[in-house]
């Protein structure tokens, strides 16, 4: 984006003083376009209100919206219950997608659903703390959606990216499932028409993620579905194959 200033100097009518402040002037007016960048243009802002139970609200700023889409490199502001902002996060390639037919407007406030927002909030570690996943784009299985993933750190009062957690919250379909029952992290994908798979990681506090289940559904035939499951138990990776008449089969 270039914003472009044209400076017209008569030179019967302004004396060299006059000249010198006209020419500093122009270059104020660059520079405060160089700083502001896309402002001079206009920006799409949304808001998602009452976002979890510790968070109040979140603001989104965006550039690029056109076709009930808006994409490319965005930012998120996620405010407490008190209505002070606790982080900016960075997305450069924020997808999201509106309902069909509403209206934008550049610089004006647009609501958006919890299902149009391109964030999810949950305890991600399973350490009491909410979290938050951040779109990333479309880096996931068959093109899916792909997200940067934060961790609340209680020592710095911040959300800090999680390598891991960004690993596995891009390379599946969509973000993962949180099952906080058994305490793990559910990611899926398929391969072709037929095959499905599962893979379950287990938070090890202080120490990172560890699989702890790989579970391959082959539908290729028609009639049956072949279920081999992978489970470490007590350290020990345990093979388990059943089929299944297809029309038993409930995933």
């Amino acid at each position: 984006m270039i914003c472009i200033f044209v400076v017209i100097i008569n030179k019967k009518h302004l004396n060299p003083f006059a000249i010198t402040m006209k020419i500093l002037n122009y270059y104020r007016s660059l520079s405060a376009c160089i700083l502001l960048g896309p402002l001079c243009f206009g920006q799409y802002q949304f808001e998602v209100k009452e976002v979890s139970k510790n968070y109040n609200n979140a603001i989104i700023t965006i550039e690029n919206c056109f076709d009930e889409q808006c994409k490319d490199r965005g930012t998120i502001e996620l405010y407490d219950n008190k209505n002070t902002k606790v982080q900016t996060f960075t997305s450069e390639d924020l997808v999201f997608y509106l309902n069909k037919g509403q209206k934008l407007v550049p610089g004006k406030m647009i609501q958006l659903t919890h299902e149009e927002s391109p964030f999810i909030i949950d305890d991600f570690n399973f350490d009491g703390t909410e979290d938050i996943a951040i779109r990333n784009g479309n880096k996931g299985n068959y093109s899916s959606a792909s997200y940067d993933v934060y961790v609340f750190n209680s020592t710095r009062m911040a959300f800090v990216k999680s390598e891991e957690l960004t690993e596995i919250g891009s390379n599946y379909f969509g973000l993962f499932g949180v099952d906080a029952k058994r305490k793990r992290l559910v990611a899926t994908g398929k391969s072709g028409c037929c095959m499905i798979f599962t893979t379950e990681y287990q938070v090890i506090p202080n120490k990172g993620l560890e699989k702890v289940l790989e579970r391959e559904e082959d539908m290729t035939n028609e009639d049956r579905v072949k279920v081999i499951t992978r489970e470490k138990i007590n350290n020990k990776w345990v093979t388990r194959t059943k089929v299944y008449p297809a029309g038993q089969y409930n995933r």
